[in-house]
């Protein structure tokens, strides 16, 4: 059987064309949505490490503020990221503002032995957990020595 090498130049380019095509949509959909406290030119790594940093902070997966759907046969859950239905989402805007209000506004003016005082992050009153730690009670218990 006798190839057309035209035919078969022609049938990888065009192959080759879709190829990228796709991939090239696949990623351009993939841009930040609707972002109001975060910078809209954030790059996507920065991006994931901020909300693995938030994950982390509050003991909470994506799905905590984000909308998502199980896939019925996938590990995975559909999200919709740029969504605002999550109250919990709404809650976090608000939390990050907070905090860099009080980065900027007063921790930012306070020194220690001429250095800057030390940021505050949302680890910094979450601790692993969805509620900030606001009371002494609230902190958790030391075990007890042994003896």
């Amino acid at each position: 059987m006798r190839i057309n090498k035209k035919l078969l130049l022609v049938t990888v380019l065009c192959s080759g064309m879709m190829f990228l095509q796709s991939f090239k949509q696949k990623h351009d959909d993939d841009k930040p949505e609707n972002l109001k406290v975060l910078p809209r030119d954030i790059s996507e790594k920065d991006l994931h490490n901020i909300m693995r940093n938030w994950s982390m902070s509050l003991g909470v997966r994506c799905g905590y503020c984000h909308v998502n759907t199980p896939l019925p046969g996938q590990e995975h859950p559909n999200f919709d990221w740029a969504s605002d239905a999550k109250k919990e989402k709404q809650t976090a805007r608000e939390m990050v503002k907070m905090t860099m209000a009080i980065n900027e506004q007063h921790l930012g003016k306070i020194t220690t032995m001429g250095d800057p005082l030390e940021q505050i992050k949302c680890v910094t009153c979450h601790m692993g957990r969805t509620t900030p730690i606001i009371s002494v009670d609230s902190l958790p218990k030391a075990p007890k020595p042994a003896k």
